[in-house]
């Protein structure tokens, strides 16, 4: 589905929001109104400019880089080798950042994308360089699953294995923006995807922490 073939999921949600605030008109909700359709020129102008920004260099890495991830092999690849070199540590984190990939498939490739409704970008008529196209997925654009899974597998390895949040959140963000480069999503999905991941990254580390915790005080012995 293309920006042209359906108007109304075209709209950003911070768009549609500002349609709903503004249809009950108060000051304050009329500078909300006006802030969000502010974002939402901003999220396609950002598209554009990325779109049009000639990067012959960095096409062909960023392609591969956005195959890679798809159905979340990049990061599963990771756990499995975490799983295998890190000890009784890694085996944990490995765990812990497979089930939050896990969950947040379950979340935002159901629940939220049926909720965003938002159609892919015509990328053609943006004018994303044909080097640059991935297979353009049928499901709705907004969130971004790929940056969700991305961060939250980061953000619950890194409970475990704090050393390597930095260069996994790092990963993350280049498979977010590779999203975009590749014009399968606007950068307004990919934000919106990484703080869902990150945010459920982070709770599947505090939900693993109390069960393990559970555990002890219960006279059994925690896990890996």
């Amino acid at each position: 589905m293309s920006d042209a073939t359906d108007p109304a999921s075209v709209r950003p949600p911070a768009e549609r929001l500002a349609r709903r605030v503004a249809a009950s008109p108060t000051r304050r909700r009329s500078t909300a109104a006006a802030a969000l359709r502010e974002l939402a020129d901003v999220d396609r102008a950002v598209y554009a400019a990325i779109a049009g920004t000639p990067t012959p260099t960095l096409d062909e890495p960023l392609r591969r880089l956005s195959g890679l991830a798809n159905h979340s092999k990049l990061w599963l690849g990771v756990a499995t080798a975490v799983f295998a070199l890190g000890g009784r540590t890694g085996r944990r984190a490995a765990v812990t950042g497979s089930v939050a990939v896990g969950i947040n498939s379950a979340l935002v490739n159901l629940p939220l994308k049926l909720a965003g409704r938002r159609a892919r970008p015509d990328r053609e008529t943006a004018g994303v360089p044909a080097q640059r196209w991935v297979p353009m997925p049928t499901s709705s654009s907004f969130p971004s699953g790929h940056s969700a899974s991305g961060f939250a597998f980061a953000g619950a390895v890194a409970g475990s294995i704090p050393g390597l949040g930095g260069p996994l959140r790092a990963l993350a963000a280049a498979v977010a923006y590779s999203r975009v480069h590749t014009g399968v999503h606007y950068p307004g999905d990919v934000v919106v995807g990484s703080l869902v991941g990150a945010t459920i990254g982070e709770a599947t580390t505090l939900a693993g922490r109390a069960l393990r915790r559970h555990r002890v005080r219960a006279g059994g012995r925690p896990r890996a």
